[in-house]
């Protein structure tokens, strides 16, 4: 799925952190379609980060901890207006067929 067509995932800051106190170990974050998560002695640790999927939290909003938290979203968005991301998302989305040209509309 295209989320940063081209650029470079690791100089997007976008990961979870674990505060290991506040976690719980009810495992709610192994559920992590991108398999971000390792489970080491009873608790959830960040093993994976640049696989996590760029603007997802949905592990935090489901923590029952409350232990998971992903840094401001601002820089994330600026580097898209930046690097013209959203351009090439769209265009590339055009190319796979999931959306419609824009041409003849």
């Amino acid at each position: 799925m295209p989320w940063l067509t081209g650029f470079p995932r690791k100089e997007v800051p976008w990961f979870p952190t674990i505060d290991a106190k506040k976690c719980v170990g009810c495992g709610m974050c192994m559920n992590c379609g991108k398999n971000v998560y390792d489970w080491v002695e009873g608790k959830a640790v960040v093993a994976r980060p640049y696989d996590c999927a760029v603007g997802c939290s949905t592990c935090a909003a489901l923590c029952q901890g409350k232990a998971i938290s992903f840094p401001e979203v601002g820089p994330v968005r600026a580097i898209y207006v930046r690097e013209k991301i959203w351009t090439k998302v769209k265009e590339q989305l055009v190319e796979q067929s999931k959306i419609p040209s824009q041409e003849g509309e």
